[in-house]
């Protein structure tokens, strides 16, 4: 449903006039909440989850992977990781808050 980081994502695109990849990679399968773990269990829950859907859409650019709230980053870490599977990738990350304990 509603998904905070797509619009954030809609935003900046307009801002800057770029444009917003969305059919580029995806978690085919739904992972538990990631709200009640821990760094390692929100790794293992995460980890292998992704998977780059179109590779070549992304070769040789230079890509804002955005989230609303890191909290651990494991899944911008596991996001990222995927991404950077595409030949000649640059990655930076932008995200709208960071939850401290």
């Amino acid at each position: 449903g509603y998904n905070q980081a797509t619009i954030l994502c809609e935003g900046i695109a307009e801002v800057l006039s770029l444009p917003v990849l969305y059919k580029v990679i995806a978690r085919p399968q739904h992972t538990e909440t990631q709200t009640q773990k821990g760094r390692i269990e929100r790794w293992k829950n995460i980890e292998g989850k992704f998977q780059l859907i179109d590779p070549q859409a992304i070769q040789n650019k230079h890509l804002l992977l955005v989230d609303d709230v890191v909290t651990t980053g494991a899944t911008l870490e596991a996001c990222g990781n995927e991404l950077l599977t595409a030949e000649n990738v640059k990655l930076s990350v932008a995200t709208l808050c960071v939850a401290s304990r």
